[in-house]
């Protein structure tokens, strides 16, 4: 009874740990790394260090992932789930189906850089179609090339702050003004700038259309 018992054992805690691990794998293979970052970025060009504050960032990362992937859930949903409730496929069909149009999705946003970089760490040969890259291999070079395109589009959005943060730092030492923190005169300027161009709505527009 002990060989059973221990066994159980050891498989709950594989599935509780596993279950632990399931938001972190969603978020690395959808857009959500991307939107992240880029809010983070104008959270920190603006220099509003808790404006907004963390939870209200991964809220509105939450919901435009969700909007962004909702024809990719909705393909899944059509392909694999609903055939497995309905008992048409097995579970092990169900994971093949699903996994597909995740990786059309990866595939879309990978370069071919990062994608040849991991073929060739993984040590892959015989690569002729995606079919042939596995999805272990898929998965990174998708967070690495997510990453890059997230950089790039903080950094796009970090120069209209850097240069308002110039001219104020440059005023203010031709006034000889030089004890007065330049973020004091330098953050509602930029506040005013974000709002007055309408930000949350450029940024958000860039963001999902980044995405096609």
């Amino acid at each position: 009874m002990k060989g059973p018992d221990g066994t159980n054992a050891v498989q709950l805690l594989l599935l509780v740990g596993g279950l632990t691990l399931i938001p972190a794998l969603l978020f690395c293979v959808t857009a959500f790394t991307r939107i992240i970052i880029v809010l983070g970025f104008i959270r920190q060009g603006m220099g509003t260090q808790s404006a907004p504050p963390n939870q209200v960032l991964v809220g509105i990362a939450l919901f435009l992932t969700i909007f962004v992937m909702a024809p990719t859930f909705t393909q899944i949903k059509k392909d694999a789930i609903d055939p497995l409730q309905k008992h048409k496929i097995t579970q092990a069909q169900a994971f093949d189906r699903g996994q597909k149009p995740l990786r059309e999705f990866m595939f879309r946003q990978t370069r071919t850089t990062d994608l040849a970089l991991f073929v060739k760490l993984g040590k892959i040969k015989d690569v002729k179609t995606r079919k042939d890259v596995p999805t272990y291999v898929l998965i990174p070079a998708f967070i690495i090339s997510e990453l890059k395109t997230a950089f790039q589009i903080g950094f796009l959005i970090f120069l209209p702050f850097l240069v308002i943060d110039l001219v104020v730092s440059s005023t203010l030492m031709s006034m000889g003004m030089v004890m007065l923190p330049p973020v004091f005169i330098s953050l509602p300027f930029k506040i005013l700038l974000f709002v007055l161009v309408d930000g949350w709505n450029l940024v958000t527009r860039s963001l999902v259309e980044s995405f096609h």
